[in-house]
Parts: C-alpha cells; sequence; structure tokens
C-alpha cells in the first residue's frame, strides 16, 4: 500500500531551507499519503487519525546536516501506522485461557454472511489444540442450509465434538448445551458459531443479542473479509453497537493487496486484531503481528 509513497517520503523534507520542518511543508507530503490510502480503501476517519499523528512526529523536528531526511520521514510514518493498528485494548488469547480458573472459556463469533467465519472457528479450534487446549463447538447456526453439515465435516477433520440440534432450533439453546457438555467433560473452550447476519436483517441480530445473553461470552469475535475493504469496516461497527466486539479475525489477507481494512478495523471499533487468515489450510490462521503487517504495506513483507 505504501511501497510507491517511499520513493517520495523525503523529497519535500529536501526542499526545507530551514532546519526545522513545518506544519505546511508536512501538509504537502501528505496529500499524496491520502490519497493512496484512500485508494486502498482505508476509511477516511482512520487516513484522518493517521495524518495527525504524523504530523505530531514531523512538525517541528530538527533536520540537522547529514540527516537522513527519507529515513526520518518514513520511520514517522511507520510509527503512526504503528499507533493505529494498536488500540487501548489487547488480547493474548491463550494467556486469557489458561489464566481463568472457571471452564470453560467461551468464545462467541460474529460477522455477515460470506465472510469465513465457520471455516476461521475450524482453524482456531485447530490452533487451540495444537496449544494443548480441549475444544467443544457449538454448531449455533441453525439458519444457513447446510451450516451444520459443513461445521461437522470441519471439526471430524480436526478431531473435535460439535453439539448441535435441528435446522430452525434456538441458536441459544444450542449454545448453553455445548457449554454444559463441556463442564460435564471439563473441556478448555466453547467456540459458537452464529447465523451470518447483515443489517437488513433485524431478526438475526436480536437472535444474536440473545445468544450473547444466554451464553455469556468471555469474547465475542468478528470474522470479517479483508477483501471487503470499507465495507467490513462499518460491518464491524455495527456489531461493535449490537454486542461488543472484543476483537478481530480478517480472512483472505493474503489475496489482499491493499491492506485498508486491516489498517482502519481496529482503529474504528477499539478492537484488536487478533488473527489473519492467508490461505486455505487449517495451520492457515496466524496471530497478527502488527510489524509484519507494517513491513507488507510499506512493500517489505
Amino acid at each position: 500500500m505504501l511501497g510507491k509513497l517511499k520513493e517520495k517520503l523525503g523529497s519535500f523534507v529536501d526542499r526545507v531551507s530551514q532546519t526545522e520542518i513545518s506544519e505546511k511543508d508536512v501538509e504537502k507530503a501528505l496529500w499524496d499519503l491520502e490519497l493512496e490510502l484512500l485508494e486502498a480503501d482505508v476509511a477516511l476517519e482512520t487516513v484522518e487519525a493517521l495524518k495527525d499523528k504524523i504530523k505530531e512526529k514531523l512538525v517541528g523536528q530538527r533536520v540537522k546536516i547529514g540527516t537522513n531526511k527519507k529515513n526520518l520521514v518514513e520511520n514517522a510514518v511507520r510509527e503512526a501506522v504503528l499507533e493505529i493498528l494498536t488500540p487501548e485494548r489487547s488480547i493474548d488469547l491463550l494467556k486469557m485461557i489458561r489464566s481463568r480458573g472457571e471452564r470453560p472459556f467461551v468464545v462467541a463469533f460474529v460477522g455477515f454472511n460470506g465472510g469465513g467465519k465457520t471455516t476461521t472457528i475450524a482453524k482456531l479450534a485447530h490452533w487451540l489444540k495444537r496449544n494443548g487446549l480441549s475444544v467443544v463447538i457449538a454448531a449455533s447456526d441453525t439458519f444457513r442450509a447446510g451450516a451444520i453439515e459443513q461445521i461437522e465435516e470441519h471439526a471430524r477433520r480436526i478431531g473435535v465434538k460439535v453439539i448441535k440440534h435441528d435446522y430452525g432450533a434456538d441458536p441459544a439453546a444450542v449454545a448453553y448445551d455445548a457449554i454444559e457438555h463441556a463442564k460435564a467433560r471439563k473441556a478448555d473452550v466453547v467456540l459458537i458459531d452464529t447465523a451470518g447476519r447483515n443489517e437488513l436483517n433485524r431478526n438475526l441480530m436480536d437472535e444474536m443479542k440473545k445468544i450473547a445473553r444466554v451464553a455469556k461470552p468471555d469474547l465475542v469475535i468478528f470474522v470479517g473479509d479483508s477483501l471487503g475493504g470499507n465495507s467490513v469496516v462499518e460491518q464491524a461497527k455495527q456489531f461493535n453497537e449490537a454486542v461488543r466486539v472484543d476483537g478481530v479475525i480478517l480472512t483472505k489477507l493474503d489475496a489482499d493487496a491493499r491492506g485498508g481494512a486491516a489498517l482502519s478495523i481496529s482503529h474504528a471499533i477499539g478492537a484488536p486484531i487478533l488473527f489473519v487468515g492467508v490461505g486455505q489450510g487449517y495451520e492457515d490462521l496466524k496471530p497478527f503481528d502488527e510489524r509484519w503487517f507494517v513491513d507488507r504495506i510499506f512493500g517489505e513483507g
């Protein structure tokens, strides 16, 4: 996303005759940055926040003789992007699960249709198993045809238990039964699949709120398709308003050359990106690394 900008980063400071960078000088350089970010589907509010942070870091900087001006500006942009990607809330999922005395630790997943939620749940279950934790999945998507069979097939492949009811059953009841099963078997984690929602289906949104009331999840994770750009950021906002979102998993980041959703979503809802999907296999769910992502959008990852 910012790779092309590297060629321009130092140019505005090179034209500065005085030894101190002024706000006017920075504004000229930020025009190029703003256009590139907007074209990459970065949300406008995130663009404005990023510009403000860059100004804070550069305006008033004294440029000494021999200073590598390009590096000076590039470092300011990198630091600003890292701050945008690092919300006040942070989550170490394994530490949270292992430090909690009561079992099971309950995670509910929300997201729009087609965002890759069910497959992501299977990938996370596989990751948790590899880290020594036992997992139960609640098939609480009793709305979409084939959803139960899909999660059952994933669970069979990775070797975890699924609790299910029939289609049309109360999704909150499925979640409750899964939690009770996990308590009886002393399982560590319950992952609750839910039906994909959209802003037009208020009944499904109300159903999701009921699941949250009944299951009382320790975490609510929003799963979104990073290729959605600005639209996935708006989706995350809607779910955050309905049930507070604690963390984000972005799918298909390997296919997203722009990275706009990843750069915008944490800033938009104040919740950290926990994992990113980078392929189709169960191993292709990676804990999110902000510095890796910054290198990537600078064209170095």
